[in-house]
């Protein structure tokens, strides 16, 4: 998924795009195992998947830690 993408989503979004992730994750983990996978790559595209919806997370809760220190001055 693509950064753009994931901005355009709300807080709840994101976090139920990383749940639906992170079972993703987990699926293909058992398929590697199994020896049912052949697209490997998937794995990495979802780890940074997950990490972007983590990245906007963060960049918006420090937004709006930002926006309150300014109200306080």
């Amino acid at each position: 998924m693509k950064i753009r993408e994931i901005r355009d989503l709300s807080n709840e979004e994101l976090l139920q795009k990383i749940s639906d992730f992170k079972d993703e994750l987990f699926n293909l983990r058992f398929q590697i195992v199994t020896g049912q996978l052949k697209n490997f790559s998937r794995v990495k595209e979802v780890k940074k998947s997950i990490a972007r919806a983590y990245t906007v997370l963060r960049e918006r809760e420090l937004a709006g830690n930002s926006a309150q220190e300014n109200r306080e001055e």
